[in-house]
């Protein structure tokens, strides 16, 4: 048996899986400080199917703790940028386009150093260690708690990354050190920025995965506990302690891999209706489609990966307006008092859902006196804005199969124009702690190789091998391990043959005995 928790801005949803079996499931209101409302759901679990929490193999959360910190600049560490570049890379110093907020929100300061790599590994100018120590200095005068050191092509080599860890953990040994070619991709200033934010949140993981492992033991369950990452794949707590940046984007992330599962299908689009969003993306052999352009977040361009979203204003508390209207805004956990089937006074949506004998919510009274015009249009209205969203989420002209989760996915018809039938499988509505619960381990190698003639397959071999190594190392199963992604990008305007090579490799969490 496995535990399964997704925490959202609105509801903390949690299942039981005995294997792909769904045991129990429940829906609980998500809670300020949030691990009561894990334990509330763990409780909610136990009531309904009970079981014995020794039995338990292993619990998995997805959480929103830590994009939610980045986006309020709340309880983010002083931090430090190192970045090794001169003499090159002088010319737009580090967190040059943050928005100013964040910039005081972690008490921003900025190092440059002699240092970096051409992309084929050749040295711009020799690591200047003095330099570091000097910045090691003013970092500890300055009350720096989080380092982010990123150097130039560092994902080809890392070498003067991980000396310059050295130096400064030599001198500020309480100080914890982000790495760039651990988080970010080829294409500096993006990777910068991804390593400084998970700079700064390093110490608030390590409070929330305290306080997320407490919360579990203290429901009696000795199992590991792991983090849903972006990808569709685990961490432990240990590695979520060091990169909080992988959590950004894992609930949409946890949602379609649930409808992949959930669904049988492991190639469409899945529509996640939550109560004040309703988040659109594609699936590619049952993992979600990666962004390929900068991702923005809180303002800020980052380049980690990111699954391909987009995201829309309806929900189950969008506000519904007389000349019909659905969304942007939302009454959001609010809607239990605020929804007129609550005895409230706003119009939503899902007073829309139960009036046209969608949902069986609250009073249906309330709502009977609703005109029947006015509900048929607020329904077309959604159904004509999501349509929009999955037809521009399409990349070909192959009809793409829809799948429907989310507690809101009621709002939808069962047919959208031009994408054919939703699917709603059985448990859509926690199929993002079900996507948290099945989710696998993975590996990934992401580098610019210098391919000499004949060598071209000798090379994706050892790619592969190296993602399917780092995916046995995070946990994996080795016999379950399998390439799941691979892209070969040639980069004419560098000399050599230059390639950029990515390979992402996924196996079966391996459970201890």
């Amino acid at each position: 048996m496995r535990i399964g928790i997704d925490v959202g801005g609105t509801n903390t949803d949690a299942v039981l899986l005995d294997g792909r079996q769904v045991l129990a499931s429940v829906k609980t209101s998500t809670t300020a400080d949030v691990t009561s409302g894990i334990v509330a759901a763990i409780d909610g679990l136990q009531r309904q199917r009970a079981f014995d929490p020794a039995a338990v193999r292993a619990v998995m959360i997805g959480t929103t703790h830590f994009i939610n910190a980045l986006v309020e600049a709340h309880r983010l560490a002083p931090t430090a940028a190192v970045r090794l570049s001169l003499p090159a890379g002088a010319s737009l110093p580090p967190m040059v386009d943050w928005p100013q907020r964040l910039v005081d929100a972690v008490s921003g300061r900025s190092y440059l150093v002699h240092g970096g790599h051409e992309f084929d590994g050749r040295h711009i100018a020799e690591l200047d260690e003095s330099e570091l120590r000097k910045a090691a200095d003013d970092m500890g005068e300055a009350g720096v708690r989080s380092v982010a050191i990123t150097s130039v092509f560092s994902p080809v080599n890392a070498e003067f990354e991980a000396r310059a860890a050295e130096i400064i953990g030599a001198q500020l040994p309480d100080v914890a050190i982000s790495l760039s070619h651990e988080i970010g991709r080829i294409g500096l200033l993006e990777r910068e920025n991804a390593t400084v934010i998970n700079a700064a949140l390093r110490e608030l993981a390590a409070h929330i995965v305290d306080g997320l492992s407490a919360s579990v033991t203290g429901a009696g369950i000795t199992a590991p506990l792991y983090l849903s990452q972006n990808d569709g794949t685990l961490m432990d707590v240990d590695f979520a302690r060091r990169y909080p940046v992988a959590t950004f984007a894992s609930g949409p992330t946890n949602s379609m891999r649930g409808a992949a599962v959930l669904s049988g299908l492991d190639t469409c689009a899945v529509v996640d209706v939550g109560g004040t969003t309703s988040d659109v993306g594609v699936l590619r052999q049952g993992f979600p489609r990666e962004a390929t352009t900068d991702v923005s977040v809180a303002g800020i361009r980052t380049n980690f990966r990111m699954p391909d979203v987009l995201s829309i204003g309806i929900g189950g508390g969008s506000r519904v307006r007389g000349n019909v209207t659905v969304g942007p805004d939302s009454v959001g956990y609010e809607l239990t008092s605020k929804a007129l089937v609550f005895g409230g006074d706003t119009l939503t949506a899902t007073d829309i859902a139960v009036a046209a004998g969608r949902a069986d919510i609250g009073d249906p009274s309330l709502v009977s006196h609703l005109d029947k015009s006015l509900v048929r249009a607020a329904l077309d209205r959604i159904a004509a804005d999501v349509s929009d969203v999955v037809e521009r989420m399409r990349t070909s002209a192959e009809p793409l199969p829809v799948v429907a989760v989310g507690g809101g996915s009621v709002l939808l018809p069962d047919e959208l124009a031009g994408c054919g039938e939703v699917h709603r499988p059985e448990n859509y509505a926690v199929a993002n702690a079900i996507g948290a619960a099945i989710a696998q381990i993975g590996g990934e190698v992401d580098r610019v190789y210098v391919i000499e003639p004949g060598r071209r397959e000798a090379v994706v071999d050892e790619a592969k091998q190296e993602a399917v190594d780092r995916a046995v190392a995070a946990g994996a199963s080795p016999a379950s391990v399998g390439i799941v992604d691979f892209d070969e990008v040639p980069i004419p305007y560098l000399p050599g043959n230059a390639t950029r090579i990515r390979v992402k490799a996924v196996g079966d969490l391996q459970l201890g005995a």
